[in-house]
């Protein structure tokens, strides 16, 4: 594996809250246990960490507590951190919110993270084997999405995007910018829905496959029912691994991460596309937004699947 993964997104301290049930407007819950724990864009880097992939934080970070916990968890992962500290401000955090069946509720406040800027991202530099994540999370802060805007068109690597579930809230033309520059795009079925207009999973991939040049490609997650695929204008559904969910905060963040670290290895998407679908259903096995497995665990779960 000669390339890396370059992750231009956010790091965050997820405050996991496990609860009986959401609040009601005006209500309060008491929750059933509390933990802080690094999240947001570490979870991605630290599932293709994990699976073998050499990760570069490319992202913005800053001074204080919750930015110290979100760099020893980095290093931790062996994933390099190029940015300097920013002095004026700590990381955010995000409120995530897990209902019994799994089910999680997010509530983020913005912090160094979101302060991304051109000259940040201009000592990045990338090559034809590295693979570029973009979190659909930059484009909604103002700085981050000026620095990527004008760093996107002179990478020569394959980008992957993930729009995030607050894509509706993307501008059109900084979605259609960014989308121009995509070689693979992954969302989760509720987002390509949101977007797309499409009734299921496989009409909004192709609606997505509509807007990409022809060479990129598109992996929407389906949960359990795996995921869909459409390369070069053919639509593929590659199975899912069912189990019974603990907890399904950072799948999505699994899925992507794997699938990154497959692709540097040269797997074709189908088969990056396997590796990601087992490796997000064993992370919600796990309580955690960082729950990726290790590479070892996820070629015994294949092995004993295919056995």
């Amino acid at each position: 594996m000669s390339g890396r993964l370059v992750h231009t997104g956010q790091v965050v301290l997820d405050l996991v809250m496990r609860v009986p049930s959401l609040p009601p407007p005006s209500g309060d819950v008491l929750a059933e246990s509390t933990e802080l724990l690094v999240g947001g864009g570490f979870n991605v880097m630290a599932a293709a960490a994990r699976s073998g992939a050499r990760v570069v934080h490319a992202g913005a970070h800053g001074t204080g507590r919750l930015a110290d916990q979100a760099r020893e968890a980095l290093r931790a992962e062996g994933i390099e951190v190029v940015q300097p500290q920013q002095a004026d401000s700590d990381n955010g955090v995000c409120v995530v919110m897990v209902e019994p069946g799994g089910e999680r509720t997010f509530v983020t406040g913005v912090g160094a993270e979101g302060r991304l800027l051109p000259e940040h991202l201009a000592r990045v530099g990338t090559g034809p084997e590295d693979v570029v994540h973009v979190s659909g999370y930059s484009l909604l802060h103002a700085a981050n999405q000026e620095a990527l805007l004008a760093w996107l068109p002179g990478v020569r690597s394959r980008v992957l995007f993930d729009p995030c579930p607050l894509v509706a809230d993307i501008p059109a033309e900084v979605l259609d910018a960014v989308l121009s520059r995509v070689g693979v795009l992954s969302c989760n079925a509720e987002e390509a829905r949101a977007l797309s207009g499409a009734a299921d999973a496989e009409a909004a991939a192709r609606v997505f496959a509509g807007r990409l040049g022809p060479s990129a490609a598109v992996v929407v997650r389906d949960g359990s029912a795996g995921c869909v695929l459409v390369v070069e204008g053919e639509i593929r559904r590659v199975p899912g691994f069912p189990v019974e969910a603990v907890d399904t905060n950072g799948a999505g963040d699994t899925h992507c991460g794997v699938l990154a670290a497959a692709l540097l290895e040269g797997a074709p998407l189908v088969d990056a596309a396997t590796r990601a679908n087992a490796a997000a259903a064993l992370s919600v096995l796990r309580r955690g937004p960082a729950t990726a497995p290790l590479r070892a665990d996820l070629d015994a779960f294949l092995a004993d699947r295919s056995a």
